[in-house]
């Protein structure tokens, strides 16, 4: 009979698990709202920590303190990328569709075809108006209501401010205490089990909060000089450029791809001669190879060390679950994961089906 039970129990922990997984995937879409915030402040904690515990420990500065002003910094340093950058960028979204345009097919026929096309399709809407405003007519209108793109932009801009307030707000929690809740909860196991899961978190932060720190600061030198270079080259709205290039940098391969392209199809409209061309996508290319295969494991010797693979699927599923901002998250939250991991015996097998 108990062997029957244990046969048992074997033969529904794999469909336990899955629906378990998959209920935890459902969570996250559902409520993304909430748990985008919380993790977005757990990350930025990781991040800051170590800093908050310097100041304390070296300067006697209290965590309310120090955690406030951090907290300020990030957001002052937001604002003032958003007030840089928001009037180039609608800018150049305005001029950018008529530039590609030029750039792919300039003044050739089908140009001409696509105004032709354009004009019929104008004389059709207005003679499909002059029969719907003939009083004869039998027919009927419907007019379906449905929001305009401006309420669609201030609803979502309107989250995003909720969204933002709600993981700052955490983050300064999170920096002043957080420690404290991990304690709290290494007290409630076994005593033979608490040095080890002690062990498990301060390695784990250690390890997450110095690949945050090198590649936030990398990202940052990247973006800075990809904007000086820009700029020397005569690009128009450099600080665009830049910030494009240090956040697409978070996105690996697809980032470097993507920004690479954008500086090509920028440089051509707006430079004359070739070799203006191709300095500042070439720049970047070169910065960018640089810093990751060089200088990043120099200072850190922690590398990304996961299946290219894995990098890509966790892009696509970071993506679809959170949106532009799940694709940024990307990479430090596998860098999280990692970690865990590693440190996990019970779960490092999975560490190294994923590793490269």
């Amino acid at each position: 009979m108990d062997e029957h039970n244990r046969t048992t129990r074997s033969e529904l922990a794999m469909p336990l698990n899955g629906l378990f997984a998959l209920g935890i995937l459902y969570t996250l879409y559902l409520a993304h709202q909430i748990v985008l915030p919380i993790t977005l402040a757990a990350l930025t904690s990781l991040l800051l920590f170590p800093l908050v515990k310097k100041a304390q420990e070296k300067a006697r500065i209290p965590r309310v303190l120090s955690a406030l002003v951090l907290v300020l910094l990030v957001l002052a340093a937001m604002a003032g990328v958003g007030a840089t950058v928001a009037t180039p960028a609608v800018e150049w979204a305005q001029k950018a569709p008529q530039g590609i345009s030029r750039l792919l097919v300039g003044d050739s026929d089908i140009v001409s075809q696509i105004g032709k096309v354009s004009e019929s399709a104008r004389r059709v809407e207005e003679s499909v108006g002059d029969l719907s405003q003939n009083p004869d007519s039998t027919s009927s209108t419907v007019v379906l209501q449905t929001d305009s793109w401006r309420d669609q932009v201030l609803n979502k801009a309107q989250n995003f401010v909720a969204g933002l307030a709600l993981a700052l707000a955490l983050t300064y929690f999170l920096l002043v205490g957080g420690d404290r809740i991990i304690l709290n909860l290494v007290r409630q196991l076994p005593r033979e089990q608490r040095r080890n899961v002690l062990r498990i978190a301060r390695d784990s932060q250690q390890q997450i909060a110095q690949f945050l720190a090198v590649l936030s600061l990398s990202n940052v030198l990247v973006g800075t000089t990809t904007g000086l270079v820009s700029w020397a080259v005569g690009l128009p709205d450099p600080a665009v450029w830049g910030l494009v290039a240090g956040l697409a940098r978070f996105i690996p391969y697809l980032g470097v791809i993507l920004t690479t392209t954008l500086l090509t199809i920028v440089s051509a409209i707006s430079l004359d001669t070739f070799w203006m061309m191709t300095v500042a996508p070439l720049s970047y290319l070169l910065m960018t190879s640089t810093i990751g295969f060089f200088i990043e494991p120099w200072i850190h010797g922690f590398r990304m060390a996961i299946n290219p693979v894995i990098i890509f699927v966790s892009i696509f599923f970071w993506g679809w679950l959170w949106g532009p901002v799940g694709v940024l998250m990307a990479v430090p939250l596998m860098t999280v994961i990692q970690v865990v991991l590693k440190q996990i015996p019970k779960l490092r097998p999975i560490y190294k089906v994923i590793a490269r």
